[in-house]
């Protein structure tokens, strides 16, 4: 039963991905015994999961509500598939899997984004298929707030024309990294097939409130803690706080900037521990990586580094974006401090990352891309090792309609400073990556 539903589900996804590419319109209708479904493309406040959503990171503010004619869905999705071909190696005291080249397995989203009202819109993904979980589940969703004529038409329309209210279990918005990262199968607005080495990414049940003016954003939130939901743990955690405030204008035709800083502090937590750096469940795009042959070593995190620091923690990140004509960077400043759970007493330690990458865009509506990635990241584990992982990507792209983007990516990553028992110790893995993406 499960596989059928994954299956009709991925099938609905195509058809409807085939049918809107083939119609190229926002807004498709569909009749059924004489009845009238609304699937709405141009939903307000919402990042297209397409090229035009490219370098979109909080849709701007749109005060302009518009009339209400109903419930509009929009249903859409993602479809994702690699050919890896890697190799890798270790100086650790186990054997490493010997890697093939192949296919790994394909994955699938199914988005819900619903306009509920004015000013009011639900999101819902669920992953279909993912490397870690190849049964479906849902991976969280919430209610975002522009306007509460909802409520009352005008009430409090001044002040929300500045204001957006998120509520949920949701992806937190701590840093910029997650916009350009792969969502399990959403990966067209990612330019390259890896995710960053400190992977900063988690669901949890809470609220965002966010403040546009202009070329300033700010945002305050908090959550409660908690990965897994569940009432059994009591007292073992506490909520968690972030913040954002950055400046994000179109200077020029030709030339935008933006500046962000981030910050996210989860002061207790001694039940699972914190999940910034470990929250992906659909896991990493470099299949098998660093993975013994008795099924330990990094599992479904291939190439990822965790910070074994899940407790008291406080994160902090900076990321400088521009885009000048075709030419484009990113770039993470990130630190991280505190301990592994259940260390009350133990000192603090922390861990850093800083990545930069530069693209350039071009042809006619910027269809081709070429560019490269420098990662590092590292810190002090428990036992006083000093860990280092640095890896280098370059990658190109071809968006061969707004929905679907090949790619391309060469990939080499080193691990050093890990202890002699450890898989890791004097590690490697490259190779290349080619992967093909349709979002809709």
């Amino acid at each position: 039963m499960k596989n059928l539903i994954k299956f009709s589900g991925i099938a609905l996804m195509m058809a409807l991905g085939f049918q809107a590419q083939a119609q190229d319109v926002d807004v498709l209708v569909v009749e059924e015994e004489g009845n009238k479904t609304l699937l709405d493309r141009s939903l307000p406040n919402f990042q297209y999961p397409d090229q035009r959503g490219v370098n979109v990171f909080e849709p701007k503010k749109d005060i302009t509500l518009g009339e209400f004619e109903g419930v509009q869905v929009r249903v859409g999705g993602a479809s994702t598939i690699q050919f890896q071909g890697l190799s890798q190696e270790s100086e650790g005291p186990v054997e490493l899997v010997d890697l093939g080249s192949n296919f790994n397995l394909a994955t699938a989203n199914l988005d819900l984004d619903v306009l509920l009202a004015p000013g009011l819109r639900m999101h819902l993904r669920t992953y279909l298929s993912s490397q870690h979980h190849p049964e479906a589940y849902v991976k969280g969703g919430y209610i975002q707030i522009d306007g509460l004529d909802f409520i009352s038409e005008g009430l409090a329309s001044g002040l929300m024309e500045h204001l957006r209210i998120k509520i949920g279990h949701m992806e937190n918005n701590y840093g910029d990294g997650h916009f350009r990262r792969s969502d399990n199968a959403e990966a067209i607005h990612n330019p390259f097939v890896g995710n960053y080495v400190m992977d900063a990414f988690t669901t949890e049940v809470g609220a965002e409130v966010y403040y546009f003016n202009g070329p300033w954003l700010g945002m305050v939130g908090f959550t409660n803690g908690k990965l897994n939901q569940n009432v059994t743990d009591k007292n073992s955690t506490s909520p968690s706080w972030l913040a954002k405030i950055g400046y994000d204008d179109q200077i020029s035709e030709n030339f935008r900037f933006r500046l962000t800083g981030s910050v996210l502090h989860a002061p207790h937590n001694y039940g699972r521990g914190v999940y910034l750096y470990s929250g992906d469940r659909a896991g990493s795009r470099y299949y098998s990586v660093l993975s013994d042959v008795d099924g330990g070593g990094d599992g479904f995190r291939g190439g990822m580094l965790v910070p074994d620091i899940n407790n008291d923690m406080t994160a902090f990140q900076i990321n400088p974006f521009f885009k000048l004509g075709g030419l484009e960077f990113f770039g993470i400043i990130e630190n991280v401090t505190g301990r592994k759970k259940n260390e009350a007493n133990s000192e603090t330690r922390s861990y850093n990352q800083y990545s930069g990458e530069l693209l350039y865009r071009f042809g006619a509506d910027e269809d081709f891309y070429i560019g490269g990635r420098y990662n590092t990241a590292g810190g002090e584990d428990i036992n006083g090792n000093d860990l280092d992982v640095d890896r280098f990507q370059l990658g190109a792209g071809w968006f061969l309609t707004k929905n679907v983007l090949a790619k391309v990516e060469y990939v080499n990553q080193d691990y050093s400073g890990y202890p002699t028992t450890d898989i890791h110790n004097e590690g490697n893995f490259n190779g290349f990556m080619i992967e093909a993406t349709i979002g809709f």
